[in-house]
C-alpha cells in the first residue's frame, strides 16, 4: 500500500429515516450532492449495518416470533425476552458464552459477537420490535459500488459498518461486516520493518479501521449520520471481502 500523510472523512448529512425497500446508495448520492460532496475515484463511503438492515426489511415484529424449547431455556438462564433469544438463536451458528442479560454467539456470517447483532436501538417501536442484520452485507456492499459507478462512473469503495465489543477490552468499536472496491486485509508478513526485519504475524485489519475511523462521526446514539464519506485513503491493491477478516476457528485459541 502507498504510504499517505492524512485523509479526510465528513458525514453526510440529512438521511432520512430508511423504510424498506428504500434505494441506499441513491439516497446517499442525493444527500451528498445536496451537502456540497462531490465523490471522486478512490473514495471510500461508510454505510451503517442498520440502514442497509431497514432497506433490506430486516424488521422483526416480536409478536410474530414463535418461541422454541431451547429459546426458552437460554431465557430463563440470561433473564431476556424469550423471543429476543430465539432470534439470537435463529441468527446464530452456535452460542459462546452467556451471562444474565447477555449471549455471546458466533452469527451464520462467521463473526463472534454479542446477541447476534440482534437490535432494538434506533428504529421504530423498539421495545416490540427488532432489526437484525443485513442478509449479505458484501453483497451489498457490492451492490452499492455498483449503483454509484453506474451512476457517476466513478470507482469508489463502499463498507458497511457495525459496533461490535471486544474480548478483554471495554467498548465497542466499528468494524466491517460489508466490503466492496478495497483491500479488507493489508497482509505485513515478509515484509521489513524500520530496521530490515521482516514481519512474521502482522496483519492489519484494515476495513475494520476505515469503520471505526467512520465511526467517530456517525456514532451509535441520535447523531443520525449513518453514512461518512472519506477520502485520502489508500484503496489500491485486490480488492477484499469482510468475511475475509473472520480468523479460521483452527487458527483461533479461544474457539
Amino acid at each position: 500500500m502507498t504510504r499517505r500523510l492524512g485523509f479526510s472523512a465528513r458525514a453526510i448529512a440529512d438521511i432520512p429515516l430508511i423504510q424498506a425497500g428504500d434505494d441506499i446508495a441513491a439516497i446517499v448520492l442525493t444527500k451528498a450532492r445536496a451537502g456540497g460532496l462531490v465523490l471522486q475515484d478512490g473514495d471510500v463511503l461508510v454505510i451503517s449495518s442498520k440502514i442497509v438492515s431497514k432497506a433490506e426489511g430486516r424488521y422483526v415484529e416480536l409478536d410474530s416470533v414463535k418461541v422454541s424449547e431451547a429459546a426458552l431455556a437460554l431465557a430463563a438462564e440470561t433473564g431476556k425476552d424469550p423471543r429476543l433469544v430465539e432470534l439470537i438463536v435463529n441468527e446464530s451458528r452456535r452460542v459462546s458464552r452467556k451471562r444474565p442479560g447477555l449471549l455471546v454467539t458466533e452469527h451464520r456470517l462467521g463473526f463472534v459477537s454479542a446477541n447476534a447483532g440482534v437490535d432494538q436501538s434506533n428504529i421504530e417501536c423498539g421495545d416490540e420490535a427488532a432489526l437484525l442484520l443485513p442478509l449479505d452485507p458484501d453483497h451489498s456492499a457490492a451492490a452499492y459500488r455498483l449503483a454509484i459507478r453506474d451512476e457517476l462512473g466513478l470507482d469508489i469503495a463502499v463498507v458497511i459498518s457495525d459496533t461490535h465489543g471486544r474480548a478483554f477490552r471495554v467498548g465497542n468499536v466499528g468494524v466491517a461486516i460489508g466490503a466492496a472496491g478495497l483491500p479488507t486485509v493489508n497482509d505485513l508478513r515478509g515484509k521489513p520493518d524500520l530496521y530490515g526485519r521482516a514481519f512474521e504475524v502482522t496483519q492489519v485489519a484494515y476495513a475494520d479501521l476505515v469503520a471505526s475511523a467512520a465511526h467517530l462521526l456517525c456514532g451509535e446514539g441520535d447523531e443520525g449520520l449513518p453514512a461518512v464519506l472519506i477520502r485520502g485513503l489508500d484503496t489500491g491493491g485486490a480488492p477484499g471481502r469482510a468475511i475475509d477478516l473472520i480468523r479460521a476457528a483452527d487458527q483461533d485459541l479461544y474457539r
